[in-house]
């Protein structure tokens, strides 16, 4: 037998273990999704009472993914959120209940729910497959007819479109035959055409919202005149339809009865009046039911089956946060999910509502308020040290009240909103630090953004050509030395990039108080050191989430619920940190088996990015 001399031939002998490991229990998952004999079950409508008719809710979700990031949510997060909902009582329903809810005054249950999945991406189908399967929850699949005729591995194909409805669990709609979209100009008024998605994406860091969807308008210029006639413009949207029917005629032998418009939400079927009615028309023609709105969850006899709206669960939300967006259309009261009840026991909830892990203590705020919670056996807290890692989104408000009395008026706080630091005492501001300043963040000129999004905008317009063959819909870019440049106003200051709604937050934060002074570090840099502080009596630790306000999107978001997060809680004594007052932070064996499931987790990712 050949002995490993050599740490290079240990490290290959350890990797081919690892990669058998890891082969084998993919081809168990494969196995073992293929030859699945599961059923969906159906609700059983016998079972239905006459109680008072609450509608139903609709939830559709971007896209799922192992892991997630910013805008896929992770399958563990899903999960999460099937987990609420099926504690709260939510059941199914198939397009044909929908359809008979509003044509021929069928019953539905008192918790009835529509899921949908957006845009057909073939990882979204792998990760929710096995969720929809042990919940017993029946999904729609939208996709995009233009993707059944490419082979984009991003998408599912119409063979795995035909396997998903076979299986029970799915069924099929569609959000056109395209995204694509118009009228696109960047923030400083530069004029970019059409874009396909690629194109947006390549280019969003220097577009606001400046732009449109395929179907809701004219086509139009830089100065926003339509370069296209009624009838063109007619002729172009109607076109978009047939397309749909030939497509998935051809590919999958039917017209799917669900449409999700991308993207109305306007009170009508497009921005554009004349682009409405069109749409209006052909929705009308096509299909049986059309998610038009997106933002609230709630469809009742009120509504119109061709203006349904649509929930979009964001990657970030908590199953709280769901649940409390539910409550604020339904205006049912939800059963929000407590988490651990030993550590739940340590603490009030005062507002809002608090979801206790190990580890982490998650407050979600109510609607347009806040979320707060006070440790029960703080009462005679006053000298301390307070560590914690806040991973609440940047746009959001989140605080920790010291030596607070029982009514909140007496407090010494610090507060982390919108990516400032604030320190205040009972309504009084103290002190005040920009963190983007602390990180040493350093910004461009306004000019500088400007001409570098013109290079970009030239970038990919040249890459598009050669892709093309001088075939594309993005209006032509000149090169920024090639053109008349124009100084604009204010072009000497910095560009500050608005923060996103979806933007994630994580600050290590060190609090020392101690007599008269108060110490903030801030990721382990000096925040401010002993501020001088007038409220030296004990008491409560308090913890409070908050809504701030309706923050930029590109995508148009709008939520008005925050989840703060306060992770690894440690409150020591001041002068032993040894001596713990208070802790919810992983140790022991946990921790051990925490950080070994890490490890797993970034080897698998590995595999599952390179192989």
């Amino acid at each position: 037998m050949k002995h490993l001399n050599s740490s290079k031939d240990k490290k290959k002998f350890i990797r081919s273990i690892l990669q058998g490991i890891i082969f084998v229990a993919l081809i168990f998952l494969l196995i073992n999704a293929s030859f699945s004999f599961a059923q969906y079950e159906h609700y059983d409508s016998a079972s239905l009472t006459d109680a008072a008719d609450k509608g139903f809710i609709a939830l559709s979700y971007f896209a799922v993914d192992r892991k997630g990031d910013k805008s896929m949510i992770s399958v563990a997060r899903l999960e999460e959120h099937f987990e609420a909902l099926r504690k709260n009582g939510y059941v199914t329903l198939k397009q044909e209940d929908i359809e008979n809810y509003y044509k021929n005054n069928q019953r539905i249950p008192e918790k009835a729910m529509f899921l949908m999945f957006e845009d057909g991406r073939r990882d979204t189908a792998m990760f929710t497959d096995s969720l929809l399967k042990k919940y017993n929850y029946v999904g729609t699949m939208l996709s995009y007819g233009k993707e059944l005729t490419q082979k984009d591995p991003k998408f599912l194909n119409f063979k795995e479109l035909r396997d998903l409805k076979e299986s029970t669990f799915w069924e099929l709609g569609t959000n056109g035959y395209r995204l694509a979209y118009i009228n696109v100009l960047d923030r400083y008024g530069n004029y970019l055409g059409e874009l396909d998605p690629e194109e947006l994406s390549a280019l969003k860091k220097y577009i606001d919202r400046d732009y449109n969807h395929y179907l809701m308008d004219f086509i139009r210029d830089e100065d926003k005149i339509p370069k296209e006639s009624y009838d063109l413009m007619r002729k172009r949207i109607e076109q978009d339809y047939i397309l749909i029917e030939e497509t998935y005629q051809q590919k999958l032998n039917e017209m799917p009865k669900l449409y999700a418009l991308m993207h109305s939400n306007t009170g009508q079927y497009g921005t554009d009046k004349n682009a409405s009615l069109i749409n209006e028309k052909m929705t009308k023609k096509y299909f049986t039911m059309n998610f038009n709105r997106e933002g609230f969850a709630l469809n009742d006899k009120s509504s119109d089956i061709y203006d349904l709206t649509r929930l979009q669960p964001q990657a970030y939300w908590y199953p709280n946060h769901l649940l409390m967006r539910i409550q604020g259309d339904t205006k049912e009261k939800m059963v929000f999910m407590d988490g651990d009840t030993d550590i739940k026991k340590d603490w009030d909830t005062l507002s809002g509502v608090a979801e206790f892990r190990k580890s982490a203590l998650i407050i979600t705020s109510e609607p347009e308020a806040r979320g707060l919670i006070r440790l029960n056996k703080s009462k005679g807290y006053q000298d301390f040290n307070l560590h914690t890692t806040l991973t609440g989104n940047i746009l959001g408000t989140q605080i920790i009240y010291l030596r607070a009395n029982e009514e909140l008026n007496e407090y010494i706080a610090v507060k982390i909103k919108n990516n400032y630091l604030y320190i205040e005492e009972s309504g009084k501001e103290l002190f005040a630090l920009d963190l983007n300043e602390l990180d040493g963040e350093e910004y461009q000129l306004i000019e500088e953004n400007r001409l570098e999004a013109l290079e970009q905008a030239y970038k990919i317009y040249n890459k598009n050509i050669r892709k093309y063959k001088n075939q594309t819909n993005m209006e032509p870019q000149e090169k920024p030395e090639d053109r008349e440049l124009i100084v604009i106003e204010n072009g000497t200051k910095d560009y500050i990039p608005e923060i996103q709604i979806d933007d994630p937050g994580k600050r290590k934060v060190d609090i020392y108080l101690q007599n008269n002074t108060l110490t903030v570090n801030i990721d382990n840099k000096e925040a401010v050191r002993n501020l001088p502080v007038f409220k030296t009596e004990a008491g409560y630790i308090y913890l409070e989430s908050a809504w701030s306000e309706y923050g930029y999107s590109q995508r148009n978001l709008a939520d008005d619920v925050y989840d703060g997060v306060f992770e690894d809680l440690v409150i020591t004594e001041t002068d032993d940190e040894k001596k713990i007052l208070y802790i919810n932070k992983l140790q022991g064996i946990e921790l051990v088996k925490e950080m070994a499931l890490q490890r797993w987790n970034k080897i698998l990712d590995w595999f599952i990015e390179n192989l």
